[in-house]
């Protein structure tokens, strides 16, 4: 999810006695424990509903800022190969998590037309039913990602042609969608909306990436950034009535403009500083879940609404066991919450192996 692939592993003979192994290539510990967090937030969001949520960290802007600063360094290599390699990372763990989500629907009624397509290349919102919406209305992630990554070597041309200018202008879709025209009222209206949304943070990876960010002075930075926030703040809280929530998830321009300047500083602070959180390296268990997190990504995402549901039935089946009626907090939505995870970290170890076959590498319980 937002960058949900690494490079690939490759099997090499082992070297000569007097030649000297290459350095094993090192990640960005930084940019793995913001993805790491936002993948926590995400599931802690679906957990607990905290309309607040995104306006402490905006979790899809930050993957999408990520992904598109990934995006524009493996574009050093040939469009269609990067192309290609990133479509083939997403679509196996969607097509197997979608083979049991499908399988369920049709056993509960469910008998889909011509629209099935998108449950095999989701460019448009995947169909389904009431009784499944709550495991598939997660899929616009997917299907935007899948969008960004098949426009990013067309964008990044526009970009580098004039990277400021084209940046700031990349906040203009989200408004013209709010302000003069709504777009049309299907999937790909919905896809129009949400590439509207996330396109500043995508671009914004390209800033990183292209070193244009680190350029930048501190004053303008700061100013932009606090602009952008305040404005996405006022236009969720001055719109309660309208939208029923202050919730940024339901509101896409405040959710535009506040995730615009949230992840401007993220990025602009990783440029100027030099961030690398090289140093968690030093705390084994913390890394290692870091390390976990990144690798299985994609699977965390798609299974994790599958674990908050089936957390529920089996809670209800704690309270006929008495000893767990009396001293588990079975009520509390953090019970839920810890339940969900062991049931997420199942989900990994059960199906995080098709992302390493995805990615042509041997697969593995555990990274």
């Amino acid at each position: 999810m937002g960058a949900h692939s690494k490079a690939p592993l490759v099997a090499v003979a082992p070297p000569a006695a007097d030649a000297h192994p290459a350095p094993a290539p090192t990640r960005d510990r930084y940019f793995d424990t913001l993805r790491a967090l936002a993948l926590i937030r995400v599931v802690a969001y679906h957990t607990f509903g905290w309309a607040w949520a995104g306006l402490v960290f905006p979790s899809m802007g930050i993957m999408f800022g990520l992904a598109g600063s990934l995006m524009a360094k493996s574009l050093d290599r040939p469009a269609f190969t990067v192309v290609r390699s990133r479509i083939r990372r997403l679509l196996p763990p969607f097509w197997f998590w979608g083979f049991f989500v499908v399988l369920a629907m049709l056993i509960h009624g469910w008998m889909p037309g011509w629209q099935i397509v998108f449950w095999v290349v989701p460019l448009g919102d995947p169909p389904g039913n009431a009784w499944g919406e709550q495991a598939w209305e997660i899929l616009w992630y997917l299907r935007t990602y899948l969008w960004f990554v098949l426009l990013s070597p067309l964008l990044l041309k526009v970009f580098r042609l004039a990277p400021v200018p084209v940046l700031l202008l990349s906040l203009c879709p989200v408004l013209v969608l709010t302000f003069l025209w709504s777009g049309s009222d299907n999937r790909f209206g919905s896809a129009l909306w949400d590439l509207s949304t996330y396109l500043f943070c995508w671009m914004l990876g390209f800033a990183h990436r292209d070193g244009v960010l680190q350029r930048m002075r501190p004053a303008v930075v700061v100013v932009l950034s606090l602009a952008a926030m305040g404005y996405g703040g006022w236009y969720a809280v001055g719109h309660q009535t309208e939208f029923g929530t202050y919730d940024l998830d339901e509101i896409p321009l405040a959710q535009a403009f506040w995730s615009a300047g949230f992840v401007l500083l993220l990025m602009w602070a990783k440029a100027r500083f030099r961030i690398d959180f090289a140093g968690l390296t030093r705390f084994r268990p913390l890394d290692r879940i870091v390390t976990v997190f990144n690798a299985r990504a994609v699977t965390i995402y798609l299974w994790h609404e599958i674990a908050l549901i089936l957390a529920v039935p089996l809670i209800d089946r704690f309270w006929k066991v008495p000893a767990f009626e009396r001293y588990l907090p079975l009520e509390s939505q953090w019970f839920m919450f810890g339940v969900g995870w062991v049931l997420i970290a199942v989900f990994v170890l059960a199906c995080g192996w098709v992302e390493d076959v995805a990615a042509k590498r041997r697969p593995r319980l555990l990274p």
